[in-house]
Parts: structure tokens; C-alpha cells; sequence
């Protein structure tokens, strides 16, 4: 089997500062932790911003050149900036930042779904802002807009004008197809790097045949001129990703995905899903990619070529 690229999302703008006191908001707690969570072995960091006030999800450029520059300058792991931001911003607010940097990786949802996010309110009694409960609740009457309009102006604007590769983000089916109308299009090429999303209300469920099901479908439209990565949500991360490692795939950590290390236990840190992770794969038989293997393998642009 080919090297094993591990991701870790850091932060993300799922969770609340309420859900778990370990999850990092300041731009010293995001830089401390992506820093250890690439030294931990994540060659790839996917990034997010939140207001360090009261850890709201951001979109301003300046959030996230307030950790940026210190994560080239402390990490070689490649840089991977959200255009997903939140499913409450614009499209023009998701883009602001991924801009400014200029960097070798951004991920992109691949389709519009209901992302529902108010269960969790019903688990929480002791809210920190005011800000959080109605942003959970909000979510039951929400749709994440990713059209093809939109989808064809990030890969006009980060992909054609600057150089940048893409995580294309995958919860259903159909968003695997609508990834090859824009291959067929000649707005993407291979090799693709494809993250299986599973878990989220609203996209497919953390099923092992549902693993299957998109692995089949995947060959089936790209053959081998793709990789595929998998993140779960929440309790289902580690088995999911597990059975991925083992067929072959690659694999996304962090706290944007699971708070938890373990049953009924807080992740203390991204760097402990990411040693967790790498203890399980390496014990299948896998080697961990590198930051340095991660760009041959992706074909990316290299740090230099940032705005960062």
C-alpha cells in the first residue's frame, strides 16, 4: 500500500466552546495546537478561524493571519485553508481568507444539503456565550449552499488563479458525480483527493457499507487517478477511519470532528487523535506520509508560492 496521509482539523466551526474546554480558539491555542498536531504526524493541517473573544466561528482574513505565518513558520505540514467556513456565511465571506493566503490547499464542498447541528444543543446546560445555543438551534431550518456556481467560482478563483489544490469534500453520492461533471468540464484534474465525509445530519450515515458503497462509486467514475480520505463524526471517527486505513485509504482527525478520544473522554488535543490515529495505522502496516510526500503526492504548488 501507498503511504498514508493523515489530516487533522483543528478547530472547525461545528463545535462550541461550551461542547469542550480542550477545543483551541485564540490564535495562540490554534497555532499550539496544529504545531503539536504536525509534529504528532499530521502532514496536512485543515484550518479554520474563530473570533478569539468569544471563539465564534470567523471568516476575516485577519483571524487567520493571526496564526498563519507562525504555522509556515513552526511546521512544514501543508496548509489547508476552508472554503466551507460555516454554513451561516456568504460565499464571498468563505472565500475572503482562502484569497489573502494564497495557500496549496483548500478544501470544497462538493454539493447543498441540510446540516443539522441542533441535537447537540439538547446535550448542553451550561453555555458559555450567548451565541452558541441559537447557532445550534438555528440549524434545523438551514441549508449549507454549495451550487455549481459556487463550486465553479472557488475552483476558478483558488484553484485556476492560484494554484491551488482542493480537498473535495464528499457526504453523499451524488456529490461524487457532481465532482466528475467538473473533471469533465476540465475545471479539476487528477489526481483528486477526495474526503469522504460520513456522520453529519443531513449526509450519509457512519455506516461501513456506506464506506464501501462510495469506494465502489469513486472507482467506478475516476478509476486511478484519485485518493480518498475518510473523517467521521463524533464516536464513529477512529472505527471508520480504521476500516479506510485498511482498505487503503487516508485519514482526517481532529477536534472539527470528534471532541472525544474515547468513550465518555475529551481529546485533550488534536495531537492525541493524531498519535492515536498513527499508532493504529502504522500497526496495519502502514507508513506515514510526510508533509514533503504529501505535496508529491497531491502535486502541490509548495509553501513558497503562498501569500502566508
Amino acid at each position: 500500500m501507498s503511504k498514508i496521509l493523515i489530516s487533522c482539523a483543528i478547530t472547525g466551526s461545528i463545535h462550541t466552546p461550551s461542547m469542550s474546554p480542550y477545543l483551541p480558539v485564540t490564535p495562540d491555542e490554534i497555532a499550539a495546537q496544529s504545531i503539536e498536531a504536525a509534529e504528532a504526524g499530521a502532514a496536512i493541517l485543515h484550518l479554520h478561524a474563530r473570533n478569539p473573544a468569544n471563539g465564534h466561528p470567523s471568516a476575516l482574513p485577519e483571524d487567520f493571519m493571526a496564526f498563519l505565518p507562525r504555522l509556515k513558520q513552526g511546521t512544514e505540514a501543508v496548509l489547508n485553508i476552508t472554503t466551507g467556513g460555516s454554513a451561516v456565511m456568504t460565499l464571498d465571506e468563505r472565500l475572503a481568507a482562502p484569497k489573502r493566503a494564497e495557500p496549496e490547499m483548500c478544501s470544497l464542498n462538493m454539493g447543498s444539503m441540510n446540516f443539522a447541528l441542533y441535537p447537540a444543543a439538547e446535550r448542553i446546560t451550561d453555555w458559555k456565550f450567548d451565541w452558541e445555543k441559537p447557532f445550534l438551534e438555528g440549524s434545523e431550518d438551514l441549508v449549507f449552499k454549495n451550487t455549481p456556481r459556487d463550486i465553479s467560482r472557488v475552483l476558478t478563483e483558488m484553484g485556476q488563479e492560484r494554484g491551488a489544490r482542493f480537498e473535495f469534500e464528499c457526504y453523499d453520492i451524488g456529490h461524487l458525480y457532481m465532482l466528475k461533471h467538473f473533471v469533465d468540464r476540465g475545471l479539476v484534474e487528477k489526481p483528486l483527493f477526495i474526503q469522504f465525509v460520513f456522520g453529519v445530519l443531513g449526509g450519509m450515515g457512519a455506516d461501513p457499507e456506506n464506506l464501501m458503497h462510495m469506494k465502489g462509486i469513486a472507482d467506478k467514475l475516476f478509476g486511478d487517478g484519485y485518493m480518498f480520505s475518510v473523517l467521521a463524526a463524533g464516536r464513529h471517527q477512529m472505527p471508520l477511519i480504521t476500516m479506510a486505513a485498511a482498505m487503503g485509504g487516508h485519514v482526517r482527525v481532529g477536534l472539527e470532528d470528534s471532541l472525544m478520544i474515547a468513550r465518555r473522554t475529551f481529546a485533550k488535543s488534536n495531537a492525541e487523535q493524531v498519535r492515536k490515529i498513527r499508532r493504529i495505522v502504522e500497526d496495519l502496516g502502514r507508513e506515514v506520509a510526510t508533509p514533503s510526500d504529501a505535496r508529491e503526492m497531491l502535486g502541490l504548488k509548495g509553501a513558497d508560492r503562498t501569500a502566508i
